[in-house]
């Protein structure tokens, strides 16, 4: 089999794992309602701990940060670079556009985040404290998000000077960011809600 037929096929395979709704899955296992139908209507781990608890909430996080390691891990582990990469890539859009959700998914941060950390563990750590002090420091989830994907390309090219590291960087984090463009308008109107306001108290 030739490469690009197995790069493909683990473009394709990634895509699947990242499309599984771990936020819709742990809220049915947890008798919890499904987080499309309250909150900002996201699966999510924010959204399914706003509206399911802090269990479903905590599982989904654990769900959609695992995925994404598993595919950075293994991919950094078995393809070239720009095959790695696109495999990352295909993770994270299985999450945002789930075929299984008629394309209608989450916003990308655990997954990518996940993803980064297994295909460089050092950056997403980074990345992890960085969205996760961010979560602290200010209380909001979709801040934290922000900060981690909006220094990602500038970090990851200091860390790592490989310039298709920065070509694949800069399209992943901006479809997160994107994807947060109505969270961007209501932290602007004062309407974004706080993670301390969910039910329980924040995954971090």
């Amino acid at each position: 089999m030739s490469q690009e037929i197995q790069g493909i096929l683990a473009c394709l395979a990634a895509y699947l794992l990242g499309a599984i709704p771990f936020g819709i899955v742990f809220s049915r296992i947890c008798g919890a309602p499904d987080p499309r139908r309250g909150g900002s209507h996201n699966i999510g781990s924010t959204n399914v701990l706003r509206t399911s608890g802090r269990t479903a909430g905590l599982l989904t996080l654990a769900g959609d940060l695992g995925k994404g390691w598993l595919v950075g891990w293994s991919a950094g582990m078995a393809m070239p670079a720009p095959w790695a990469f696109m495999a990352v890539f295909a993770v994270v859009l299985g999450h945002i556009f789930p075929v299984f959700l008629r394309f209608r998914g989450g916003k990308g941060v655990a997954t990518g985040l996940g993803a980064i950390a297994g295909l460089h563990p050092p950056l997403g750590l980074l990345l992890v404290a960085l969205w996760a002090g961010a979560v602290g420091i200010w209380r909001y989830s979709s801040i934290g998000a922000l900060a981690a994907f909006g220094a990602f390309p500038a970090l990851g090219w200091i860390m790592t000077r490989d310039a298709e590291f920065l070509i694949f960087s800069l399209p992943l984090a901006g479809l997160v960011i994107i994807r947060h463009k109505d969270n961007i308008l209501r932290l602007r109107k004062g309407t974004e809600p706080r993670v301390d306001s969910f039910r329980g108290k924040s995954v971090i």
